[in-house]
């Protein structure tokens, strides 16, 4: 269910720490971690028809914490943020900026669409403040799935990894996150 930049970001990943000789079996390894993990896990959070995750989304967290349990000895969780950040595809460049009142309106009105269909698909517990144009827009995830999977799975130390690229992302729509806890560390 992870996305194909994701697979060929770990694919590259392992091509650069093994010999060619040893690759498609460190591949058949991951692969095989990745579906152990969804053997007892949601499998419906991913998928065109899923808003928030879209293809890819929280399976391909789960794919780079497949990569990461198999070559723990060759990899690093800067290494794992690194692919987070481009693997996924979800931080796109972007032109809109959250400055002006009318894209803050805009970014509010987003982040309300993003909540709706959280709530639909019952993935991410997402809570959006009131508009107040005199005030900074504002929201919060209470759970998230993949934060849920790493506690799980024992795999928490993976989750900065995994999280430290939103503020990337926010920056490329000329946003700040603010960000005291994250919902696998309180």
């Amino acid at each position: 269910i992870y996305s194909k930049p994701c697979k060929a970001e770990i694919r590259e990943k392992i091509a650069h720490h093994y010999p060619e000789s040893q690759r498609e079996a460190v591949w058949e390894r991951v692969q095989m971690q990745y579906v152990d993990f969804l053997s007892d896990w949601r499998t419906d959070l991913g998928g065109k028809k899923n808003f928030h995750n879209g293809p890819g989304g929280n399976y391909d967290c789960i794919a780079l914490m497949a990569y990461y349990v198999v070559c723990k000895d060759v990899t690093s969780l800067q290494e794992i943020e690194e692919m987070e950040g481009t693997s996924s595809c979800r931080r796109s460049e972007s032109s809109a900026s959250s400055n002006s009142s009318t894209s803050t309106s805009r970014l509010h009105r987003a982040f309300l669409n993003a909540k709706k269909q959280c709530d639909k698909w019952g993935d991410f517990e997402m809570h959006v403040a009131p508009f107040d144009k005199d005030q900074p827009i504002y929201y919060e995830f209470t759970a998230c799935p993949t934060a849920e999977f790493a506690k799980k799975h024992d795999l928490l130390e993976v989750m900065p990894a995994l999280c430290n690229p939103d503020f990337a992302g926010m920056e490329l729509i000329h946003a700040r996150l603010i960000r005291k806890t994250t919902c696998s560390n309180g």
